[in-house]
């Protein structure tokens, strides 16, 4: 059988997060043991205009997830279709979710995203995968409403929630008429209601010098943080002890009030601009997040696309540790890299595996796609397609592979090595009827003998539109 070639992500870098799904704007968070992430689908535009057309945003309407709990195995999720959740909004980007246990004893999250470059939207759930719904059916901030009627751009939003319950959103982007290039004007933080979708005060200008765009909120040891992206624009003005940031780079203020516009005190940069690193130049947008006690940085590159047909600017998600005092509130300038992170636990297969759940992969597409519609599957674009896993603990000896597959063809086990020799097979003959398309049968093969240890694995598919849905050992 021939094996595909058509990998994006190499098969010994950690970075970008996913192999075949160009995303942005990331944002994470923890959860019952697993990290959370949402970005911007620069799939979605990257579909419609291909691989000669640029990534314009204008036609990404929808949001992907997808989490891990080992930092290298990634199970995707889908795409979340705002627009019909939204159908006001003129696009999706950039997402920000917090959740807190109401009253009726549910964990409810919260996704702030932006409408364009226009406003905020907000959705609400009861789980990280929905569903989830709109329960305004209107943006929470948008242009022209009192309080912020000098700022064209008022997106990107950021969010926290303090050691008090009370939440905070902060947004902006551009310049106002009376802004400058050191003071854009632009910046703002409100409190949220109780609700979560309502507004509790007057908006307050964050004083971040040069800003751009992409904000973000944290709130660590009684400090409220602050970052956001500065501008391209030449550094001509600098009225601050510390360096001043380099251009396009994430840069961070502090404030213990967030509503006294005189409290929010800046810092220093923390992240370059990806083409600083040696990552190729892009715009920035970055969150800082703490998972299992520890703080990484999440941002997106351009560096999925180097390896595709395309050099449109569609971005991809990375993820490496961030160095940061909490008691100091420091956060240490940050690299991004192109290795990423070591897995912090080892994949056990003795139980269900989502096929979505992979390290990196080639020729290969999902089922499903749409977050909602049934569990996703993987489904071969060509012969040869593969995914790989990573570190997969084999215990003291796995003797058999359950597979639940749908389509005709074989499915090929190998581990290590995606040359080496298989050591199981299965197979499927039956394309499902229309009136069942869903429908996957359950298939086990015997390994040829039993393998024990720590390994990577390689499941290869024989056929296009073979479909798996999971996998486990036995």
């Amino acid at each position: 059988m021939q094996v595909s070639r058509k990998f994006y992500k190499n098969l010994n870098t950690a970075n970008p997060l996913l192999s075949n799904v160009f995303c942005a704007d990331p944002y994470g968070f923890e959860y019952k043991g697993r990290l959370y992430i949402y970005g911007t689908n620069d799939n979605q535009q990257y579909k419609l205009v291909g691989d000669s057309g640029k990534n314009t945003y204008e036609h990404i309407k929808s949001l992907v997830c997808f989490s891990t709990d080992d930092l290298v195995n990634w199970t995707y999720h889908g795409v979340l279709d705002v627009q019909t959740l939204a159908p006001f909004i003129l696009s999706a980007w950039s997402p920000a979710i917090v959740y807190k246990k109401e009253d009726d004893g549910l964990d409810h999250f919260y996704m702030y995203f932006s409408n364009n470059g226009c406003g905020v939207c907000v959705l609400t759930s009861t789980s990280p995968l929905g569903p989830w719904k709109s329960p305004l059916n209107k943006p929470l901030i948008e242009v022209g409403m009192a309080g912020i009627e000098e700022l064209n751009n008022p997106f990107d939003p950021g969010v926290c929630i303090d050691d008090d319950g009370d939440a905070w959103l902060s947004f902006g982007a551009g310049t106002t008429k009376t802004g400058t290039d050191l003071y854009p004007g632009t910046a703002r933080i409100v409190k949220l209601g109780k609700d979560m979708i309502s507004l509790e005060s007057d908006f307050v200008e964050v004083k971040a010098p040069y800003f751009f765009e992409a904000s973000d909120l944290n709130y660590i040891n009684g400090t409220y943080v602050y970052n956001y992206n500065n501008s391209w624009v030449e550094r001509k003005e600098w009225p601050y002890d510390v360096e001043a940031p380099a251009e396009c780079s994430m840069a961070y203020l502090t404030s213990k009030t967030p509503l006294d516009s005189a409290s929010w005190v800046y810092q220093k940069h923390y992240f370059l601009n990806p083409g600083q690193q040696g990552l190729n130049y892009s715009n920035n947008h970055t969150h800082i997040c703490k998972f299992q006690g520890t703080w990484y940085i999440l941002y997106h590159t351009l560096t999925l696309q180097e390896n595709t047909q395309t050099n449109g600017g569609f971005r991809s998600i990375c993820m490496d540790k961030l160095d940061i005092d909490e008691q100091k509130i420091d956060i240490k300038l940050s690299r991004g890299t192109r290795q990423g992170l070591s897995p912090i636990k080892n994949l056990n297969a003795f139980e269900k595996v989502q096929a979505t759940c992979s390290f990196t992969s080639a020729d290969i597409e999902y089922e499903n796609e749409i977050m909602g519609s049934g569990q996703i599957a993987v489904k071969a674009k060509e012969s040869g397609a593969w995914i790989m896993i990573k570190n997969v603990d084999f215990g003291k000896g796995a003797k058999e592979i359950q597979m639940e597959l749908k389509g005709s063809g074989s499915l090929n086990f190998r581990i290590d090595k995606i040359s080496s020799k298989s050591l199981a097979v299965l197979e499927i003959n039956e394309k499902p009827s229309l009136e069942n398309i869903n429908s996957y049968e359950t298939s086990s093969a015997r390994v040829e003998s039993p393998i024990s240890g720590i390994h990577d694995v390689f499941l290869l598919f024989s056929d296009k539109d073979l479909c798996l849905k999971n996998w486990n050992l036995k």
